[in-house]
């Protein structure tokens, strides 16, 4: 996918760590210039805590062979976000696609705790950071967005239309979060549609984030290792691998026949025939489905 972006313009809403860094240096791997916001900076860092900066991911986009433009965004904050699309408007005067990935919430998500007992301030913070700040990006970025055909919207979340809707994501909040984005996509889909834009949600699966991997005690290079302690972790893949699922739908010329659709880093890879770093093309959510689920021993034969 080697310069099949260039002269495309891209801002990754939430490019700090995870998938959005991922995403953001497939991006500029394919040639793109792309903004990169998040809250955390060299000089300052976010209520989550976490070490990764923007600076670093627009970094990585210029060493992938893109232009990374690194801005500190709350994504909450209406005038900030306005200020961001100002600037990329007066600077290019296009937005060919926006990647809603902010997100945040990890440390505000109680696992196994019912509704009543879950801390309430915690729970409804979190539902702003998932799902207000897409948006209010999206308000702000929308019409700079469909002056041109072709557009391209993609809303980041954790699971399928398909899983999420017979599946509790084991939190309240967690659940609400991830499954309203599934609607933000689908209902910008419907009204891009008349402008030649085109509006997905889509999922990464197992992914092999910083906070995955430093929770397993294991680095990208020896991933492998944490099998040992989860051996279902056999079907994670990198952030790169969605990144690269990106790259594929900002290239395609036909990207309005997903229009609307829920699409996975899996499903697209079959699609499109790319791999994630080490040449295999994990489908998680099958393999969830068919493996994990049912309670089989782990054994990603067939799905990567």
């Amino acid at each position: 996918m080697q310069n099949t972006l260039n002269g495309k313009v891209a801002l990754v809403a939430g490019g700090t760590r995870g998938a959005g860094r991922g995403i953001a240096v497939e991006l500029g791997a394919a040639g793109a210039t792309v903004y990169v916001t998040g809250r955390t900076t060299k000089d300052s860092r976010s209520e989550s805590g976490r070490p990764e900066t923007i600076e670093e991911t627009a970094a990585l986009v210029d060493e992938a062979g893109g232009k990374g433009i690194a801005v500190q965004v709350d994504h909450l904050q209406h005038d900030q976000v306005r200020a961001l699309i100002e600037r990329i408007d007066h600077d290019h005067g296009r937005l060919d696609l926006l990647v809603n990935d902010i997100w945040g919430g990890e440390a505000l998500a109680q696992w196994d705790t019912p509704l009543w007992k879950h801390d309430l301030d915690g729970g409804l913070r979190l539902l702003r950071l998932a799902i207000d700040t897409h948006i209010i990006t999206s308000h702000y970025a929308l019409p700079l967005l469909i002056k041109r055909p072709g557009g391209l919207v993609v809303e980041m979340t954790d699971g399928t239309k398909h899983y999420n809707d017979r599946n509790y994501r084991v939190s309240f909040f967690y659940d609400h979060a991830k499954s309203a984005v599934l609607r933000l996509g689908f209902a910008q889909a419907r009204e891009l549609r008349e402008y030649g834009c085109a509006a997905v949600t889509l999922t990464p699966g197992w992914l092999r984030s910083e906070l995955m991997l430093e929770l397993f005690g294991v680095k990208e290079e020896n991933w492998q290792d944490a099998t040992a302690h989860e051996p279902h972790f056999v079907i994670s893949e990198s952030p790169r691998y969605v990144g690269r699922a990106v790259a594929a739908l900002a290239a395609d010329p036909d990207v309005m026949r997903w229009t609307g659709e829920s699409l996975s880093s899996g499903g697209l890879a079959r699609e499109y025939g790319f791999t994630d770093l080490d040449g295999s093309q994990p489908d998680c959510w099958r393999y969830l489905v068919e493996v994990q689920d049912p309670g089989k021993p782990a054994d990603a034969t067939g799905y990567r």
